[in-house]
């Protein structure tokens, strides 16, 4: 997949004496990378500015460095994160969160339901309680979500009354079904009892609803997802006129001196930035603002040392080149050896946040092979 990337790069970047030939390529090269990230087209960036959860936002950062490179590669559960804010906006304890972005190849791992415990309310009398029950119920009948067949309980635990801060609950048996048929999503209810269920008039508990409370604690779905996607590279011949790309020849066909000069220098890795606000993406990436991709140049030549990292195929290659014993055999090529992910924190269409990681899209060493 890197390899596609800086074939993509190089031309999306590189000048071209036809104005509208460097349009043309520059957007089909945009598309083609586009494909490397999962998508069809750049999702539109937010209306206003927008406040990404802190949540996500801390899991990028669990996860990946501040370059996006994953740095912890056990902690996420598939290769994607998606959160999705309340529709409802009401007061009363219903919610609702719409799933159309989530793709149908997607395969749903998790489901959490976060909700932001307020302090208890303040009461005159002595306080009685220390805990009450909250449950979760996906509800089936939207017009009659109290009645016991009008909703199915997904979640139920004892929670404290003398806190306040995030209570998650596991709702994924509801999140399937919506993902098999969206029809059947009428949202979710929660609700606040006593021990043993006794009813509490009014609750001593409340949870932060989609109006009137700050951003930040507003209530939020989290799907953790897989997409099948694993490092699965793109072919590099999809482009128009074949391996021949009219006008690229500043870049991609260097001087005979430059190429001579590369081959004097032994395999190692370089530099390679990525830069979205560059290519154009920075409206709806939040992070990272770019990474450093790298990549491997140098020769291979015989004899091959431990420092390049050989093979036991390139070292017998190399031999077989170095003393002619076959026509046709070249010397081992420089390339990659490690490759690593890296994890793209943005704003889909809907203006959900989503967390993605990568395979393969960062050189991590070079080699002879």
């Amino acid at each position: 997949m890197l390899g596609t990337v800086l074939l993509l790069l190089a031309l999306a970047k590189t000048a071209c004496p036809s104005p509208a030939s460097v349009a043309s390529w520059r957007a089909e090269a945009l598309k083609k990378l586009l494909e490397v990230f999962g998508m069809e087209d750049p999702p539109a960036p937010p209306t206003h500015f927008k406040q990404p959860p802190q949540y996500m936002v801390d899991l990028f950062n669990t996860v990946a460095n501040a370059d996006g490179v994953t740095k912890n590669p056990d902690i996420l559960e598939g290769n994607t994160v998606r959160s999705f804010l309340d529709k409802t906006h009401s007061e009363e304890m219903r919610f609702l969160f719409v799933l159309s972005s989530v793709a149908k190849n997607e395969k749903i791992l998790t489901a959490e339901l976060h909700l932001f415990r307020l302090w208890p309310r303040v009461t005159d009398g002595p306080k009685r309680h220390h805990f009450c029950q909250v449950s979760v119920y996906q509800v089936l009948q939207k017009d009659k979500p109290d009645t016991p067949e009008g909703k199915k309980l997904l979640a139920a635990r004892l929670v404290s009354l003398q806190t306040s801060g995030w209570e998650v609950f596991a709702i994924t048996p509801a999140v399937r079904d919506w993902a098999e048929d969206e029809s059947s999503n009428q949202g979710l209810l929660v609700t606040v009892q006593g021990l043993g269920g006794s009813p509490l008039d009014p609750p001593p508990l409340q949870f932060a609803s989609g109006r009137g409370h700050h951003e930040s604690k507003k209530p939020m779905l989290v799907l953790f997802t897989d997409d099948g996607r694993r490092g699965a590279s793109l072919p590099t011949a999809g482009f128009p006129g074949g391996s021949h790309t009219p006008g690229m020849t500043p870049l991609l066909s260097r001087s005979r001196s430059t190429r001579s000069l590369d081959r004097l220098q032994p395999c190692q890795r370089h530099p390679l930035s990525v830069d979205f606000e560059e290519i154009g993406w920075s409206g709806w990436i939040i992070s990272p603002r770019g990474y450093n991709a790298f990549h491997c140049k140098g020769s291979c030549p015989f004899p091959l040392g431990e420092n390049m990292r050989p093979t036991n195929h390139a070292t017998v290659q190399s031999i077989i080149n170095a003393l002619k014993l076959s026509e046709g055999v070249s010397t081992p090529c420089c390339v990659p050896d490690k490759l690593h992910s890296i994890n793209l924190l943005y704003f889909d269409d809907d203006e959900n946040v989503v967390l993605k990681q990568y395979d393969d899209m960062v050189a991590g060493s070079c080699g002879c092979h």
